[in-house]
């Protein structure tokens, strides 16, 4: 007796723990079971343009998650850029000015500051450090050689 539809096929498999845990947030996600994702993933993987179906389709389903994607990027760089100018303009309306007598000197060191700021930046941009674990040096090693007051 051989149906029309065929009953599924049990598959065992060992998944890394990144892998594991990836599985189960993309379908939490999407609300569905880990076993449909896995079959649905290992579908697309063996059949790109759908099991058969309109490659047009396909692409034109892939492009708009892309734009998709792209417009959650450009809508978080826009919120990172506005938090930081807020910052910042915070930031400088609460700074006391200073006396004419230290003006000068606070200005000349403001602009070393800078200056290494714009070489520390540089040097992450370069190399692909996380910026962070590269301020947090540098404000050590200034921490350091910083003479204290009193």
């Amino acid at each position: 007796m051989n149906s029309a539809r065929q009953k599924k096929k049990r598959l065992s498999v060992y998944l890394e723990p990144h892998l594991w845990k990836g599985l189960r947030t993309q379908a939490a996600r999407r609300s569905m079971s880990d076993s449909l994702l896995a079959e649905a993933a290992i579908a697309a993987w063996l059949d790109p343009e759908g099991a058969g179906g309109d490659p047009k389709a396909s692409l034109e389903a892939a492009v708009q998650r892309l734009d998709r994607r792209q417009a959650r990027i450009e809508r978080d760089l826009s919120i990172s850029v506005e938090t930081l100018a807020l910052f910042i303009r915070l930031w400088f309306a609460s700074m006391p000015g200073l006396p004419e007598g230290v003006a000068a000197a606070a200005r000349a060191q403001g602009a070393e500051r800078y200056d290494r700021f714009v070489e520390m930046l540089g040097r992450r941009l370069a190399s692909d450090k996380r910026f962070r674990a590269d301020l947090e040096r540098e404000t050590r090693g200034q921490a350091e050689t910083m003479p204290t007051e009193g």
